[in-house]
């Protein structure tokens, strides 16, 4: 055989090679170095019907606008939904003022992160966010082979100056969540006008407002004004928060059009069923449902973080849906036994260990008599 016949093709790298020759198939490197996301607890030991705090999920359900939509959507099971899902895109681009062509849909907001990931990232990439960044964005980068680079996140903020130290020639991608999840703080407007004009213009900004309905602050923004004009910027939402569709999984992002174009794509056809693109047009318009859920929250929000801090249990400040609660490290007192003892009591909160944050646990907002509940548990708790 002669040396040229004997070399490595140029198409294959070693690992390439061993995948060839191994005994079964093996996942592409990198796959098996990924930790999985690892949803809130839903289930207690012995308990049959628990209160569920662990998702952020919308604690007064959906509007009734929207569940009527999808049960009437069941006559529809038979034939595929509108691939572009035209009557989704139409009341977003109504509601919002936004171009429908500059829209993508997803099922959920992670498909979208997924998504987007794909389109823009290579091996040797790498992609920016906060230390305490919702673990999506993570898992879809190294699925993509690229690297991920977390800024330092002081008092459980982004801070734009040490996401910018992280940014080099091989960043494709800048993730902020705001307001974030888990801490619950936000990025103001001149905060993010700042980051996305010290961005090459090469880099994406990616905005994730989930929760950004929650918070209702003067300097806030959810990014789409900045995206409506900006050339790199991308604003993703949901409607699994507000609207309290988590379980049909629907999202949306708002984008440049040649990044539209180009995210849409590798979408996968079909990908938002006809019950949940008929409840989200029907969730988008009960604007009354939508303002009871943020009055709630509203109410709820401050006095559970004061009686909590009252207790010794001091909360991040929270623009969400939620409260980040610090517990101290001793034993006997520590956010992972207050996790235990909350179950034992059908009260169902995250602990938030794998985001780096051993000491805290994430509650969301529920019913009066869901914050008394956890408020007198976590008395009788900090009192043992």
């Amino acid at each position: 055989m002669s040396e040229t016949m004997s070399e490595t093709p140029p198409s294959l790298d070693r690992s390439a090679l061993d995948r060839s020759a191994a005994a079964r198939p093996l996942p592409k490197p990198g796959i098996l170095d990924i930790t999985p996301y690892r949803p809130g607890k839903s289930t207690a030991v012995g308990i049959a019907h628990p209160v569920k705090l662990s998702g952020n999920e919308n604690i007064l359900g959906a509007s009734p606008r929207a569940r009527d939509a999808y049960v009437e959507a069941a006559g529809q099971l038979n034939i595929y939904p509108d691939g572009r899902g035209g009557v989704l895109r139409d009341a977003i681009a109504r509601r919002y003022d936004l171009e429908p062509e500059r829209l993508v849909l997803g099922c959920g907001t992670d498909e979208i992160l997924h998504l987007i990931n794909q389109t823009f990232l290579e091996p040797g990439d790498n992609i920016v966010q906060g230390q305490y960044a919702f673990g999506a964005y993570g898992i879809g980068a190294r699925a993509c082979q690229a690297d991920v680079r977390s800024a330092p996140e002081p008092h459980h903020r982004i801070d734009v100056d040490l996401l910018l130290e992280q940014v080099d020639a091989r960043t494709r991608l800048v993730f902020i969540t705001n307001p974030a999840n888990p801490t619950g703080t936000f990025t103001t407007e001149t905060e993010l006008r700042r980051l996305q004009a010290a961005l090459p213009p090469s880099v994406v900004l990616v905005v994730d407002a989930a929760y950004s309905e929650f918070c209702t602050d003067p300097t806030f923004t959810d990014g789409l004004d900045l995206a409506r004009t900006a050339e790199n910027v991308i604003v993703t939402h949901t409607f699994s928060k507000i609207h309290g569709l988590a379980a049909l999984r629907v999202g949306w992002a708002y984008a440049p059009a040649p990044l539209a174009d180009a995210i849409d794509r590798i979408r996968p056809p079909f990908n938002v069923s006809i019950p949940a693109l008929c409840a989200a047009v029907a969730a988008l318009a009960d604007e009354d449902f939508q303002a009871l859920s943020l009055a709630h929250v509203e109410q709820w929000r401050p006095w559970l973080a004061q009686q909590l801090g009252g207790l010794g249990l001091p909360a991040t400040p929270s623009a969400a849906n939620f409260v980040l609660v610090r517990f101290p490290s001793t034993a006997g007192r520590t956010a992972a036994e207050a996790e235990a003892f909350l179950a034992a009591r059908g009260l169902i909160v995250r602990g938030v260990s794998n985001y780096g944050l051993p000491d805290h646990i994430r509650i969301t907002i529920g019913l009066e008599e869901h914050n008394r509940a956890i408020v007198e548990a976590l008395a009788d708790f900090m009192a043992r």
